[in-house]
């Protein structure tokens, strides 16, 4: 029974998390969803910034703090391991749905505005292609892993996980970041920036880099020498690979 509460419970936060972030993609972008970046009504430009920064702070230590190693190993003493995993994404949605929720626009001022179609067609094209990037990068790694449903469903069938394997498909042959480049291309690419927009893509670019430092202190504790040598042939966020 508690099997197949535990499919249904990681079904229902990868449902959660996938509306959430494609709402998110819009928000970014200012298209199809009614509250974006700019938009809302305006207030005090200290409480703007005082707010931004807050729930940018929250969203950046929940992620920091959750996927730690250390902290994993605390908190499934608590939580069954085969729930761990959507018991993070679950957390990340619903930070991120709060900073959705609670942001503040601050229209002014524009930093820049591209009128050119053709230039603003081009910036629409890396917007679209940063969110394309970060979704193929999750499928060369598994995609249901990094959610969490492939560990439910193991648990349901009593199939175990295979260890982790150090290994470099395609765009991580390239890049060691995909996913973490997908985010900084969507939240960059942008026809018009305002000081809002900046505040949030800078705020962001920020935690991404420090990410980048945990994240790659834990796989070398990992991976050991493999990934050292990984990290000395390839870029971090700008893909180049050394030659052999």
């Amino acid at each position: 029974m508690m099997n197949l509460v535990s499919l249904l419970y990681g079904m229902a936060v990868y449902v959660f998390f996938l509306c959430t972030f494609v709402y998110a993609i819009g928000f970014i972008g200012g298209v199809f969803v009614p509250k974006t970046l700019d938009s809302g009504a305006p207030v005090p430009l200290v409480e703007a910034i005082v707010v931004d920064l807050l729930v940018l702070g929250i969203f950046a230590v929940q992620h920091s703090v959750m996927a730690r190693r250390g902290f994993k190993r605390w908190w499934t003493r608590i939580v069954p391991p085969a729930i761990e995993r959507s018991t993070y994404v679950l957390a990340a949605t619903l930070a991120l749905a709060l900073l959705l929720w609670q942001w503040r626009p601050i229209a002014e001022p524009v930093l820049w505005r591209i009128e050119n179609p053709v230039a603003v067609n081009a910036i629409w094209a890396i917007f679209w292609l940063g969110w394309g990037v970060l979704l193929l990068a999750t499928f060369l790694i598994n995609h249901f892993e990094l959610f969490g449903l492939r560990q439910v469903f193991s648990r349901l069938t009593g199939r175990e996980i295979p260890e982790a394997e150090f290994r470099t498909p395609f765009l991580y042959r390239y890049v060691r970041h995909p996913i973490y480049l997908g985010f900084v291309l969507g939240m960059w690419a942008a026809p018009v920036m305002t000081a809002g927009h900046l505040l949030f893509a800078a705020g962001g670019t920020g935690y991404i880099l420090v990410g980048i430092w945990f994240e790659e202190r834990d796989l070398v504790a990992q991976f050991g020498d493999r990934y050292r040598r990984y990290r000395e042939q390839v870029g971090a966020l700008i893909p180049w690979r050394k030659s052999s």
